[in-house]
């Protein structure tokens, strides 16, 4: 899981940790407008102020160096959403929204190039922090940067990634993707995973009582946080699954697959909204696998 993961909104992405600074009053949860900028600003304060308690929380679940798509545990050491094994050796991969940067980690260590990108720089201290995953300094650059506006030059990728990185966060996704789509070189690989639109519909609860309707599916009014003065501190928006593929369409890609992870026996844990009980009856992540045409 990546940067900008976060566990209070309807949809809420992977994390339980607290959205509220210290010393500071609860903020309040609200539905309304929420622009480009405004979005940007919140996360990123967010993303400073809980990285700590977030890295503390799921770090040993993330691993130093493993590439987990989900809460459900979809890993992609056996998924190989992005190609198979002898297809990353060599290749420069954009990870965005990379937090710690554990995915980045793992593509290093299959011979890929991977670069980090992450809005929130607290998560990009706590990738220096692990290093290598062995004790060394890490081998990869970090870029800080809003995956909004890339600093990258056309066609400098062949492949880019996101575990629940960005996309459900920010106002304008087609604006992300079409900067995606620059970046990639042709017949270039865009996979990213975000939580599942139906869980917009659902209270963001582990247990019975987020198994049944409270909202509408179709109400895509952002989820915001705000502070007693009104000003955002956490966003984040809806986008039906249409929504979504209509995003991959308009930003130039071809959507290849839609993979919707199944929860696995094994997987005991409960993260924010995420448990075995809502994983066995309902889908809490999408996964979409799209290639630049």
């Amino acid at each position: 899981m990546t940067a900008e993961q976060a566990a209070t909104g309807p949809g809420s992405a992977p994390s339980s940790v607290s959205s509220v600074p210290g010393g500071e009053s609860e903020p309040e949860a609200v539905r309304r407008r929420a622009g480009g900028a405004e979005s940007s600003r919140a996360n990123r304060g967010w993303w400073d102020r809980n990285a700590d308690e977030y890295q503390s929380e799921h770090g040993a679940f993330l691993g130093d160096a493993r590439f987990v798509w989900c809460p459900e545990g979809l890993d992609e050491e056996e998924a190989r959403l992005l190609g198979p094994a002898s297809a990353l050796a060599a290749r420069d991969v954009l990870e965005i929204g990379a937090g710690a940067a554990q995915c980045s980690r793992w593509l290093a260590e299959q011979g890929a190039r991977p670069v980090a990108v992450d809005l929130s720089h607290r998560q990009l201290q706590h990738a220096l922090r692990i290093g290598d995953g062995r004790g060394g300094d890490l081998t990869f650059p970090l870029v800080e940067a809003d995956a909004r506006l890339l600093p990258f030059a056309d066609g400098s990728f062949d492949l880019a990634c996101s575990a629940y990185g960005a996309l459900p966060f920010v106002a304008d996704p087609v604006r992300v993707m079409s900067e995606v789509r620059r970046v990639l070189r042709p017949g270039g690989r865009w996979v990213f995973s975000v939580t599942h639109p139906f869980r917009w519909a659902l209270p963001d609860e582990p247990g019975p009582e987020g198994l049944t309707v409270s909202a509408s599916y179709f109400d895509r009014t952002p989820y915001v946080e705000q502070d007693e003065s009104g000003a955002a501190v956490y966003v984040e928006h809806h986008r039906t699954v249409g929504d979504r593929v209509r995003d991959v369409v308009a930003s130039g890609f071809r959507l290849l697959d839609l993979v919707e992870p199944e929860w696995p026996d094994h997987n005991r844990q409960e993260w924010g909204g995420w448990s075995p009980l809502r994983g066995k009856l309902i889908p809490g992540t999408a996964v979409f696998v799209c290639e630049r045409d």
